[in-house]
C-alpha cells in the first residue's frame, strides 16, 4: 500500500508550509506530495493568508525535493486551457527530473469562479473529456510531426506539440463517484483511477464500475492503480487523536466512521479493509499543515505496518 500525502492550501498555507510538509513527506518515506487546485477556501475558516497556485507550488517543490512524486487531486480543468496545461505539467515534469503526476477533474466550485472572473461553463464533463484527449495527445506526439484537434470546445491547428515531459509518460489520474460517464472516461485516458472521501463499501462498488468500463475499452483491469483519499487523523491515544481533530473542526467518531482515524492499530486494520477491496494507494488528506508530528507519527506507527 503506497501511502501519499494530500494537502488542501486553500485553506491557509504559505508556500513555506507547503515546502515543509513536502520535505517531511520526502525524509519520513512517503510515497508522494500532492495538492488540491482551489483559490477560494471552505468551510468557517479564514484561508490566510490566501491561496497558492497548484502548479506553480509543485514547480517549486519539484526544485526542492529529489525522490517524492508531486501531483494534484484533482487540477480544475475549468482554470487552464488545455493546450497551456500540457506545457505547464510538461515544464514542471522537467523540472522535476520526472517526478510529476497529473490529476485532472472537472472543476466544481462556482464560488471560486465567480470570486476570480473565471469562467464556469454549464457543460463541464464533455469539456474535460476534450481536456484530456488534447493534453494526452500533444504529449504523445512524436518530435517533429504536429498535433490537430477540432472538438466542440477546443480547437488545436498544426501545433509542434512541445515542450515533451522527462517522462515517456506521465501518468493521469481520473477519479470520482460517477457511475457511468466517469468509469468510461477513466477506462480511456487514466492510468490511475482515485475515489475521494468514499467508505469501503462504495470503493468496492465503483473500483468494479471502473475495472468493467476497462475491459469493455479493451485494456486489462489491471493496467490501472485504484486509489483513495482520506481525511487522516491519528493518535497515540485517544486524547491525541481528540486533539487532532479539535484542530480540524472534527469530531474524533465522525473521522473515525468517513476517514482513517483512531490509534495506529485502528487505522492500519482500517487500510486493510480498502486493500481487501482493491485499492493499492492511499492519499492521506492532511488539514493541520503545521503538525508536522502527525506525520512522523503516521511514518513511523501506521506506514511501518504496511510494508
Amino acid at each position: 500500500m503506497d501511502l501519499r500525502i494530500f494537502t488542501e492550501p486553500q485553506q491557509g498555507a504559505t508556500y513555506d508550509t507547503l515546502l515543509a510538509v513536502a520535505k517531511a513527506t520526502e525524509d519520513l518515506g512517503f510515497d508522494a506530495f500532492f495538492r488540491s487546485d482551489h483559490y477560494l477556501r471552505m468551510g468557517s475558516v479564514d484561508g490566510l493568508p490566501g491561496p497558492t497556485d497548484a502548479w506553480i507550488t509543485l514547480a517549486g517543490l519539484a526544485r526542492e525535493t529529489k525522490r517524492i512524486r508531486l501531483g494534484t487531486l484533482m487540477t480544475a480543468g475549468t482554470f487552464r486551457l488545455p493546450g497551456v496545461l500540457a506545457i505547464q505539467v510538461a515544464q514542471v515534469d522537467q523540472m522535476s527530473g520526472g517526478r510529476v503526476e497529473l490529476g485532472l477533474g472537472a472543476g466544481w466550485f462556482e464560488e471560486e469562479h465567480t470570486a476570480y472572473g473565471i469562467p464556469f461553463p454549464k457543460e463541464k464533463f464533455a469539456r474535460l473529456e476534450e481536456q484530456l484527449e488534447i493534453v494526452t495527445g500533444l504529449w504523445a506526439t512524436k518530435p517533429g510531426a504536429t498535433y490537430d484537434f477540432h472538438g466542440t470546445h477546443y480547437d488545436l491547428t498544426d501545433s509542434p506539440a512541445l515542450p515533451k515531459p522527462a517522462q515517456a509518460k506521465i501518468p493521469v489520474l481520473v477519479g470520482g463517484h460517477g457511475a457511468r460517464r466517469t468509469p468510461r472516461l477513466a477506462a480511456r485516458f487514466a492510468d490511475e483511477f482515485n475515489i475521494p472521501f468514499a467508505s469501503v463499501e462504495d470503493s468496492e462498488r465503483q473500483f468494479g464500475r471502473v475495472r468493467a468500463a476497462v475491459e469493455e475499452a479493451g485494456r486489462a483491469p489491471g493496467d490501472l492503480v485504484y486509489s483513495n483519499a482520506l481525511v487522516v487523523c491519528v493518535g497515540k491515544d485517544e486524547k491525541e487523536v481528540a486533539r487532532r481533530a479539535e484542530a480540524i473542526g472534527r469530531e474524533p467518531e465522525e473521522l473515525k466512521a468517513n476517514g482513517l482515524a483512531g490509534s495506529p492499530a485502528e487505522v492500519v486494520d482500517k487500510i486493510g479493509r480498502y486493500a481487501a477491496v482493491g485499492s493499492s494507494r492511499l492519499y492521506l488528506q492532511i488539514l493541520d499543515l503545521d503538525d508536522l508530528d502527525h506525520l512522523e507519527l503516521i511514518s513511523t506507527q501506521v506506514q511501518s505496518q504496511l510494508s
